[in-house]
């Protein structure tokens, strides 16, 4: 696929062939010593474009310009070769056909920007960004999907850390895989999840982000605080990448979890795929009582995979002597947040916790004693009316300062990689943009990682208010 060009969502080659569709329909009504030329120019235009797209890869946004063009094109040559170039048909005949190929050709256009190819923000830390993809398994515990005794329960974790830079043309991992395979498996999984057509997300699983596979670990730095990170349901591990790669940047190892039979597909090391298992049954008690326990099966695996990267640091990996599991915050999406303010009550080896927009499934006790950062959409009266009271218990309850950044423009899916690709819909993205989404969730959470992890001397009530509206809950205050 070519570069394609940020803000019009179309590459070069898809320019030209779109100029040339409507140069092609238009050229019908231009005066008749200037139709000839016009229909043969714009003809040779999108006949090159297309043939130069069949070799890179013609997107699915570009058939309804191509169809115009087609529809077009018996209409506009007809009198070019029978050289009657001074008769045309008559104006209210040809009106219908003209506007419909625009249309056609409209529509594509408004596709392409609807769907955009994911452009990844360049992280701005002072690290190159590397990744690797490591597969566990928990011996202590069986897998309570599945009615084998036997079976373990396994996750899938994806690393982001601070590498050396690499050479300019070393490739880049591809986007929601290690593989472009893989990430085809993973975007259609999570097409049917959000009930989208398969083809509408075509353009993501051949994405490169800007981290580089198994690069080598960066010299400086000392050892780095760790962040995990827990999808919402039906996500996957690389749901926010984006924001990863900006935390690697600036000094952080982020372990990101695949959660086997909730996230919406899991490509194991043998090649299996597992596809979601989590349904909701449509009882509203019934249904929380099932999002508690898969929030305590995905605590457990965040648990799990802080031991597995203490034993990382203490031998055998490249990251050895290089993991601060002293400094390690747990954050987590949605249900992912759920997870992470459970694993933080649970389990003292976590300094912090961060909840993006998630709803506080399962029990409140014991209570928060961690610092909490809850980023959230803005409250309105479609929102669940459980969610806040419930959300402000758990944050009251803390016995370290916590606090609640309200997002102005933002939507559920802003808080992940989404506002790259999907349609800039407010209600599905909010309408911060494509990349201001991006800038503004990675910015708060790094001031409070930055503050929490490593004791810079920021004053949390003076910064975060600069990205939204602020709420803060200390000890003893209500």
């Amino acid at each position: 696929m070519t570069e394609i060009i940020t803000g019009l969502d179309l590459s070069l080659l898809e320019i030209l062939a779109l100029l040339g569709a409507v140069a092609l329909v238009v050229a019908r009504w231009l005066p008749a010593a200037a139709r000839s030329r016009a229909t043969i120019a714009a003809g040779a235009v999108v006949l090159a474009s297309v043939i130069a797209l069949s070799v890179t890869g013609i997107r699915w946004q570009m058939l309804p310009v191509l169809a115009g063009a087609a529809f077009a094109a018996p209409f506009a040559f007809a009198p070019v070769l029978r050289r009657r170039t001074g008769r045309r048909a008559r104006w209210w005949l040809a009106l219908p056909g003209t506007v419909a190929c625009l249309g056609l050709i409209t529509t594509g256009a408004v596709a392409a920007w609807a769907f955009p190819v994911p452009v990844f923000p360049s992280p701005s830390g002072p690290f190159a960004v590397g990744t690797r993809v490591l597969q566990w398994t928990d011996p202590l515990r069986p897998e309570t999907f599945t009615a084998d005794p036997d079976d373990r329960r396994t996750v899938v974790v994806q690393l982001w850390y601070p590498a050396q830079h690499s050479p300019a043309d070393a490739p880049r991992a591809p986007y929601l895989g290690r593989t472009e395979d893989e990430a085809r498996t993973v975007s259609a999984a999570l097409a049917t999840a959000t009930g989208l057509p398969e083809f509408l997300l075509d353009d993501v699983p051949g994405t490169r982000t800007h981290s580089v596979f198994d690069a080598p670990v960066a010299r400086e730095g000392g050892r780095f605080p760790i962040v995990l990170f827990s999808p919402g349901s039906s996500g996957v591990r690389s749901q926010n990448t984006a924001w990863a790669e900006e935390l690697a940047g600036h000094g952080y190892v982020v372990a990101a979890l695949d959660h086997p039979y909730d996230s919406a597909a899991v490509v194991l090391a043998d090649g299996r795929t597992i596809t979601t298992a989590t349904v909701s049954s449509g009882d509203r008690a019934t249904d929380e009582e099932l999002a508690a326990g898969w929030t305590a099966i995905r605590a457990a695996d965040l648990g799990f995979v802080l031991t597995r990267l203490t034993g990382l640091d203490r031998g055998g990996d490249p990251l050895t002597g290089r993991l601060d599991t002293a400094r390690v915050a747990a954050t987590g999406h949605s249900l992912g947040g759920a997870a992470a303010l459970q694993v933080v009550r649970q389990d003292h080896r976590f300094a912090a916790v961060i909840d993006l927009d998630g709803y506080p499934h399962g029990p409140v006790s014991p209570a928060l004693d961690r610092p909490a950062l809850a980023l959230t959409q803005a409250i309105t009266p479609g929102t669940d009316p459980r969610y806040l009271p419930r959300l402000t218990e758990v944050l009251e309850r803390d016995t370290a300062p916590s606090y609640r950044l309200t997002i102005p423009g933002a939507a559920h899916l802003t808080f992940t990689d989404g506002p790259l690709y999907l349609p800039p819909v407010p209600s599905i993205v909010g309408s911060l943009g494509r990349t201001e989404s991006l800038r503004v969730v990675a910015a708060a959470t790094l001031a409070f990682l930055d503050n929490v992890l490593r004791g810079a001397p920021t004053d949390l009530t003076g910064v975060l208010p600069a990205y939204g509206e602020l709420s803060v809950h200390r000890p003893g205050r209500p």
